[in-house]
């Protein structure tokens, strides 16, 4: 499986307002099915990385939900049958779970501000109908184990599955930022979370999985933390195989060398994925491997 990182956002589909340019997302799709991988499409809608002609300009709420409706079905006719799952909706609520103020909630919004996630539900409504075989999923961060976020997440999804919103999955990035955010809680509030959301019908993917370590003065990390990275790679692997309804398991990433996580964090984070700057396999990887050839089906490509 691949998934662009910003080929098939706004900002790089969108470079005017009468424009869509579907050539980044088009080579991905291109690398895909040269090597028999499934697309996951990332994302239709988020408050970032959206281009300055649309965020800039004043726009009224008739007019930001036309161009909303029209971009989600152009994206979705352009790739459908190419792209299996869409991330729809990406990071719309706050650490607290509430709705997050946003060009598409209220500023001005599409027509749904002060109205909780109903604007949410109208754009998985638009999607479902764009491309009715498309897997839709909500992508969320730091909502992984169980807190204010992921109740949200929880009740979201409860109330649209109860009232026939076309949801099909949730997505959860797992972004661990530090060893000690992630062995405090994998596997077991991850593994409760997954249960908990695969129990009302639902999908879960792990969409953004990397793992971040301090980087020593030289540039390197320590042995002692590559190995206690492993460990947490090899318990998220294990979340997802113990609930059949976790499909996925997607690193963001396969490499240090280009991992966000070093930019991010000005230099003082990195190592966070399978693969090293080189190219070569790390404990992480080989920990995930070990777990994937215990479990009961493996479900990961590199």
């Amino acid at each position: 499986m691949v998934e662009p990182e910003d080929a098939m956002k706004w900002r790089g589909l969108r470079p005017d307002a009468s424009t869509f340019d579907f050539r980044q997302g088009d080579e991905v799709v291109r690398f895909a099915r040269a090597h028999q991988m499934k697309v996951r499409g990332h994302c239709l809608v988020w408050d970032h990385d959206n281009p300055d002609w649309l965020t800039k300009n004043q726009v009224t709420t008739r007019h930001l939900s036309r161009v909303l409706h029209e971009h989600i079905t152009r994206v979705m006719k352009h790739y459908k049958n190419q792209v299996f799952a869409w991330d729809v909706i990406n990071e719309a609520l706050d650490e607290n779970g509430n709705v997050r103020d946003s060009i598409w909630y209220n500023q001005p919004g599409i027509g749904f501000s002060r109205r909780g996630t109903a604007y949410i539900e109208q754009v998985f409504r638009w999607a479902h109908k764009a491309d009715p075989h498309a897997l839709l999923f909500y992508n969320e961060a730091e909502g992984e184990g169980m807190n204010h976020k992921s109740d949200a997440i929880y009740a979201m999804v409860k109330d649209f599955k109860h009232r026939g919103v076309p949801i099909d999955g949730v997505g959860l990035q797992m972004h661990v930022p530090t060893l000690e955010a992630g062995i405090a809680s994998i596997p077991a509030d991850v593994s409760a979370n997954i249960a908990r959301l695969t129990a009302l019908g639902v999908q879960v993917h792990i969409t953004e999985l990397d793992v971040s370590l301090p980087v020593e003065t030289n540039g390197s990390a320590r042995a002692s933390d590559l190995a206690r990275q492993a460990e947490v790679y090899r318990g998220i692997v294990r979340a997802c195989l113990n609930n059949s309804g976790c499909t996925a398991i997607q690193t963001w990433g396969f490499t240090d060398k280009y991992s966000w996580i070093g930019s991010h964090s000005r230099g003082s984070r990195g190592h966070a994925l399978p693969f090293d700057r080189a190219y070569q396999p790390k404990a992480a990887y080989h920990a995930m491997w070990q777990e994937l050839a215990a479990g009961r089906s493996p479900r990961i490509d590199h």
